[in-house]
Order: structure tokens, then sequence, then C-alpha cells
């Protein structure tokens, strides 16, 4: 039989126990942190229609999403969780409660070029608030308040939330007579932090054919070290301008009522957020010791994300953090914890002997006590045990020998500091509930020097 090397394809995550254990440890974060919020969990199918998924997509999308036939069905794998998120609202309608806030922590695959901490697979975690008919916009500040507390309780403060408002910038656009060139001036704005002003002017002269004159002008609004000043400025000189502003400025007063800290956002008039859906309210996060990075939690306002499925309205906020590309970043740069490694169980049984219904008893009453045990079946010397328990950072062993079946008695050990006491099996359970340690966060922050 010829063998097959065995690979992983580019691209795609794939991790040993512990590393996967930590990857666990941040997903169970990011779904307490939701949860408090009041958010729902929900799951969408991982293939779709391709009519379905791409209904709002083409360019970019197209190249890259995984689409394939099987028999006469045209099918495509989710590429994000919004688009499925839309289609769930728009054909579930009549069953669900408004204003609808869902979360989603799931897969997504893009045939993309995969890069250092750029995957083709996936994890995105989605919240997002959807109204019927109208969404007011404190919903947008609390968007924010959700960022932070979730990156609190993950371990991070170094990160600060960047903020625009697309009605804003459409409002400027208008104003500055860009028309039909606004969506070029748009996708254009939104490379300034990667390539910079002076190349950013460039395109926008050579490539989207502004005046020098009037590309300076928009520049220098967008790029001001005073936004909110820079806003005042601005402030009567069109109508939709003022709107924008307006909208953007109440959603920043109600952040210190939900208990967003001053150094936790930002205005930066430079965020557009390439998606043509957001129509208010835009947001990028990123971690300060990172900004190479780029954003690591995005989202925004949308009015009609729903159109494609419905007639009816259905506007919402929302934001997606990158959990595989942030995970990666984390453990390239040595910021998780290794208290967040979760042994695979509680205790380890460990039998001494020919006493494997004695085991197998200590072991359901552990359980039925919410213990994780596992039972140490293979006929092993003692040390090759004990060594198995210690690979996987288990910290208990309860050991049953013949002298322990006829007591009716465990010998619990301490795997962490070598302890030993000799318990009925019932009590070993409330010991090793008492001694589990909880870990605060899965993430250990420092400065980077």
């Amino acid at each position: 039989m010829e063998r097959i090397k065995p690979r992983t394809l580019s691209g795609f995550m794939e991790l040993l126990p512990e590393p996967q254990s930590q990857m666990d440890a941040v997903l169970d974060v990011l779904k307490s942190t939701y949860a408090l919020f009041g958010f729902t969990n929900i799951d969408t199918p991982v293939l779709e229609a391709s009519e379905v998924l791409l209904a709002k997509g083409g360019g970019e999308t197209e190249k890259q999403i995984y689409r394939f036939e099987k028999g006469d069905t045209d099918l495509a794998m989710r590429f994000d969780l919004t688009v499925p998120l839309a289609k769930y609202v728009a054909m579930n309608y009549g069953s669900l409660a408004f204003p609808f806030r869902r979360c989603q922590i799931g897969k997504v695959w893009r045939g993309e070029r995969a890069q250092r901490g750029r995957f083709r697979e996936f994890y995105q975690a989605d919240v997002d608030i959807i109204g019927d008919g109208s969404l007011d916009a404190s919903n947008e500040a609390e968007v924010v308040a959700i960022i932070c507390e979730t990156f609190r309780r993950l371990g991070l403060t170094r990160f600060q939330v960047r903020m625009n408002n697309r009605r804003l910038l459409n409002g400027l656009f208008q104003w500055l007579g860009l028309g039909e060139k606004s969506g070029s001036v748009l996708t254009a704005i939104d490379k300034l932090d990667k390539i910079g002003r002076e190349k950013v002017e460039a395109i926008l002269t050579d490539e989207v054919g502004m005046d020098a004159e009037k590309a300076k002008q928009l520049m220098d609004i967008v790029s001001a070290e005073n936004p909110d000043a820079m806003l005042d400025t601005l402030l009567g000189k069109c109508e939709a301008l003022d709107l924008g502003i307006q909208e953007l400025r109440k959603v920043t007063s109600l952040l210190p009522a939900f208990g967003v800290p001053d150094d936790k956002w930002r205005l930066d008039l430079t965020i557009a957020r390439g998606l043509d859906y957001y129509t208010g309210t835009v947001y990028e996060t990123t971690l300060l010791d990172y900004p190479e990075v780029g954003s690591v939690c995005s989202g925004g306002r949308y009015d009609d994300l729903a159109g494609y499925y419905t007639d009816r309205k259905l506007p919402g906020v929302g934001v997606s953090i990158g959990v595989s590309r942030l995970f990666f970043i984390l453990q390239d740069q040595g910021l998780l914890r290794s208290e967040a490694v979760k042994a695979p169980c509680d205790a380890l049984i460990v039998p001494m002997g020919d006493v494997l219904p004695a085991a197998a008893k200590a072991a359901t009453v552990l359980r039925n006590a919410g213990i994780r045990a596992q039972i140490y079946m293979e006929q092993k010397k003692v040390k090759a045990k004990f060594a198995y328990a210690d690979k996987l950072h288990i910290p208990y062993a309860v050991i049953i020998g013949e002298d322990e079946m006829a007591a009716g008695t465990v010998s619990l050990k301490n795997l962490l500091d070598g302890t030993q006491e000799t318990l009925t099996a019932e009590a070993a359970a409330e010991a090793i509930r008492g001694g589990l340690k909880k870990t605060d966060t899965p993430v250990q922050e420092k400065e980077r020097t």
C-alpha cells in the first residue's frame, strides 16, 4: 500500500491539544461576554445556495468564495456570518422578536492567498442587533461597550476602538461635489493606514480623477489631528454632512453612560470600511502595541442588508472579531497564559491491580458530582501512568488499589503539590471541586518594547 504523506492545506489552522485548549478559553470568553449583553446564539449552515450567498456579492467575493456543484445544485461555503444572518432574519421574520440580538461564533471560508496570520478557514465571532423598520442609534453606542468588555475579559487593555460615520463621509463627498466618484474615493481612503497619505492622494488624482487641490482638501479633513474640532468647522456646509455629524456625536455622547473609558475609543475620519452595505457608524479596533496587524474587530451600521431577501426594512448594527487572526497574534507574541491550558479531565483514576469495578464506581461518583474524570485503563507501570497525567496537566490522581477497594475509599493525590490523603469517593469529589483553579483571563498582556 502506497503511503500518503499527511499534510494540512495552506491557510487552514490545525492546533495541537494545548494551544487548542487556549483557543477554547478565548472562545468561552467571547460566548460568556455576548451572553452578558443579552444576545441569542444561533447557527447557520456552512453550505448555502450560491445565489443566496452571492446576492450582494460579486467582484472580490466571487473570486474568493469556495463554490462547487453537487448534482444540479450550485453550492457555496459561507464566507462570513453577516450575509447568512440577513437570510436567516428575512426567512424567519415571523418567529423572531425584534430588536433581534444575535451572536454567532463559527468558521468561514475564503479562497484568498494565505499569509502569515491570515487564513482561508477561520473563526469569526459576530454580534448583531437587528431592528424591525427602525433601529435607534443608541444601539451603535452599546456595540462599543460590547467590544470593550470582550477585550477586557480576554485580558487585553491596550486596544482602541476607532469610529467614524458613513453618512458623514457621504455628506463630505457630496459637499465636495464628488458625485459618482464617491465609491472610488471611499476605497482609496480606506487604504490610508496601509499605504500612507501621499500614495492615497496619488490614487485620488491619478486614478480617481480628482482635482489636486480638492484631493488635498479632502485629505486635510479626514486626517486631521483633532477630528472633533474639524467637525465643528464642517457644520452647516451640507445637510447630509450635518446629519452624519449629528449621528456620530449622538453615539459618542452615550459612551460614558455605557461605561466606555475615554482612552478606549477615538474619532478617526479615515475609517471607511470597504463594504458598501454600511450606512452609519463604522468601527475598527486595533491593538495599540501591534498596529501593523490592522483591525482585529470591525463592523458598523447597515440599513438594508436583508433587502435582497425581503421587502421589509431590517436595519442593524454589528461587529465581528476575527478570532483565528487575533489568536495567532496572541500566540505569536507569547501573550497566551499557560494557565489557560485546560486539562482534558480534573482527575485521572489510576487502578492499581485488579480493581477496575471499584475504579469505575469511583469515576461514576466523581462524574455525578460534576468532576471530569478519566480512568487509565492500560496495563502499564505506575510511572507511565503519572507521566501521562503530567503531560496533560491533569491536577488530581485518584488512586485505587486492593486496600482502597476493600475499605471503600480512594487515595486522592494533588499532582501540583504532591500531597495525598485517603477519602471516600464523595469526599474526594468535594476536595477536587474546592481545589480546582480558575484562570481569570486567557491573555497575559505585556507592553511591547
